[in-house]
């Protein structure tokens, strides 16, 4: 399988270079990453701009750009291959309910959803990974069966997120619903030496307690979340409602 591997923590970072070692073991890998963290960036593309690339070995690539861009130039002129499949991660932080609308780990999967396997967003609920050999090998085995789905999965993207605990310890697996949050925490005021204010983001609101179990359920309880999430990006029976109300 010819894989097109991606993050958005940066080409250095640890969870994708165990990552690539690993997959590099039984697969054709291109490692395609951002220069530095671009946590966030979510799908944003350097359209403005011209985009510098390093070339680091035969099948690594170090991006002065977003992780979307990444997918981009790798999927389309980096390497003369038909790619099968993107895997953006591992991520260090999770990636869980609204937050996926925001994630670069997330954004860059997007990218890959018309390629012959669906794509996959690998994150670990951790800054600093104690588990980091587990999270791997747990990742291939999840990576193996995503590929074997059928085609009803096709053109959606796979939001796998870890709890950081070792074998013994971690409960499983569970299939997922995304969790709603609430309202998130003010804006944090930063001192500035000058009468313009300065802020910085502060915490996602807090999960929304929910009829199914979530991906903030699952790593709460220890278990690995594994959810669906559909870009389809249009609802034909809202369509059509919508259909009526505009023509009456």
């Amino acid at each position: 399988m010819k894989i097109l591997l991606t993050n958005d923590d940066g080409f250095h970072a640890d969870g994708i270079q165990e990552l690539y070692k690993s997959l590099s073991e039984r697969h054709e890998v291109f490692l395609v990453a951002p220069e530095k963290n671009c946590s966030g960036f979510s799908a944003s593309i350097s359209y403005t701009t011209q985009v510098e690339i390093d070339q680091v070995s035969e099948t690594e690539f170090i991006v002065k750009g977003t992780p979307a861009d990444c997918v981009y130039f790798g999927l389309f002129s980096l390497m003369d291959k038909d790619i099968d499949i993107v895997i953006s991660g591992i991520n260090h932080g999770a990636n869980i309910g609204n937050d996926v609308i925001y994630s670069g780990t997330v954004g860059a999967a997007v990218g890959g959803r018309k390629l012959k396997y669906p794509p996959i967003a690998i994150s670990v609920a951790s800054y600093s990974t104690l588990n980091i050999n587990f999270i791997v090998n747990k990742s291939s085995e999840l990576i193996d069966k995503i590929i074997k789905l059928p085609a009803i999965f096709d053109g959606k993207v796979f939001n796998i997120n870890f709890p950081d605990l070792n074998e013994k310890k971690c409960k499983g697996i569970k299939v997922t619903g995304v969790a709603k949050r609430d309202i998130p925490a003010k804006p944090i005021e930063v001192e500035s030496e000058n009468d313009n204010k300065r802020y910085r983001y502060n915490l996602s609101g807090k999960p929304i307690k929910e009829s199914i179990t979530t991906d903030a359920d699952a790593l709460q309880d220890g278990f690995i979340s594994v959810s669906i999430l559909d870009y389809g990006l249009d609802n034909p029976n809202l369509r059509e409602k919508l259909t009526d109300f505009i023509y009456e």
